[in-house]
């Protein structure tokens, strides 16, 4: 059963993209589209220092009237960013991006990105803990 996040990451892989913060926002939307990701973590000399998102965008350029080529990743981004752990539960992730309305989640090992975890990772999760679950009561009634 996948209990934390370090499962989920076994199971997805952990492979992160990034972007600088001193890239372009159309950089960033060309790397969001090229992914299918909605969102990545902006670093800044190997660390990160902020999110940008597709929400980021429609409200911090479109909605302002600014142009994507002119504008850096650096002043639309999302920080400080909310990070979990590979040992934090699903349960407190959930609790995570409920709180916070955020859908995803750089997850750190000290000051080291070694993932992303979405919502959808983590619905997937409870989804396939609810499964295990379900077999396993129908199993011990059915003998």
């Amino acid at each position: 059963m996948i209990e934390t996040i370090r499962a989920i990451l076994k199971n997805k892989g952990s492979a992160v993209w990034a972007v600088t913060a001193e890239a372009s926002v159309y950089d960033a939307l060309r790397m969001l589209a090229e992914k299918d990701v909605g969102a990545l973590p902006v670093v800044s000399l190997g660390r990160l220092v902020g999110m940008i998102s597709e929400r980021d965008y429609a409200r911090k350029v479109i909605l302002m009237g600014k142009s994507s080529k002119e504008t850096l990743v650096s002043e639309i981004m999302t920080s400080p960013v909310i990070t979990v752990s590979p040992d934090h539960s699903i349960e407190e992730c959930m609790r995570l991006v409920t709180h916070h309305r955020i859908r995803h989640l750089p997850v750190m090992d000290g000051v080291d990105l070694v993932g992303m975890v979405s919502i959808g990772d983590l619905v997937n999760a409870i989804i396939s803990n609810q499964a295990a679950t379900i077999g396993d009561l129908h199993n011990y009634i059915s003998g």
